[in-house]
């Protein structure tokens, strides 16, 4: 319609990167060690709260939270069940077979899947929008997964308050997002990752706290896979809305 001005532009943040990329030797060592006691975990458990901001329609962000337990075991089986502020959902993966169910409804996705679980990660996220925010996490390589893209990494300090025990405190950058990321200082596990991106107008922060480590820890008979999950009612495994 004429005589209306024209809509704002985006809300985006200012960011400044350095034309090379500038990684301090400690905030390196500390991601490396990070990666190595992720990597060479045979098994995996933990808990995750995410905690995630999206506009009201005042345009300000309303907080939501969502609680995963997390159970991994290398390279190819994984179980994810979560609560949220939204529907319950159940994921399983056993080298073979992915499975996303919704018990609430009893509906589920299947679908075969490659026999890796990096390789599982991306075909769920191209295939139905799928994706967990603590995926760094659960990657054969963490370390291998960040380095190439890292434009920024430094040392920013110690915490005694996250995750109740001393972290110390490491600031990465690429040209799409920043995060904060506490690492515990002497069992070199996470226990906060904070994100901002930096196409995304508000400048809105993604946090996910991970809790309840146990590393090559026995892991419960059938857990990657279910037979209530398998006899609900099926549906297409792909994007919300797509079909």
């Amino acid at each position: 319609a004429p005589n209306q001005p024209p809509p704002a532009p985006p809300n985006l943040p200012v960011v400044f990167l350095p034309n090379k990329p500038e990684l301090e030797p400690k905030a390196v060592d500390l991601l490396k060690a990070m990666s190595h006691k992720l990597a060479s975990a045979k098994t995996l458990s933990f808990t995750s709260v995410a905690m995630y901001e999206s506009p009201a329609r005042t345009g300000q962000p309303l907080l939501y939270t969502v609680k995963s337990d997390v159970l991994v075991k290398r390279p190819n089986h994984l179980q994810i069940i979560t609560l949220g502020d939204g529907p319950a959902s159940e994921f399983y993966y056993d080298g073979k077979t992915v499975m996303a169910y919704t018990p609430g409804v009893e509906l589920v996705a299947m679908a075969d899947a490659p026999d890796t679980i990096d390789a599982m990660l991306k075909a769920a996220y191209h295939q139905a929008a799928i994706y967990f925010p603590f995926t760094d996490v659960l990657v054969a390589d963490p370390w291998g997964d960040l380095k190439d893209d890292l434009k920024l990494a430094f040392y920013m300090g110690q915490s005694h308050v996250v995750g109740d025990t001393t972290t110390d405190i490491v600031v990465i950058a690429s040209d799409t997002a920043q995060a904060q990321i506490w690492i515990g200082a002497k069992d070199h596990l996470p226990r906060m990752i904070r994100a901002t991106f930096f196409d995304e107008p508000g400048n809105f922060r993604h946090t996910v706290e991970m809790s309840n480590w146990h590393l090559d820890g026995k892991l419960p008979k059938g857990a990657f896979t279910s037979a209530k999950a398998a006899k609900a009612k099926r549906i297409p495994f792909a994007p919300p809305g797509a079909f």
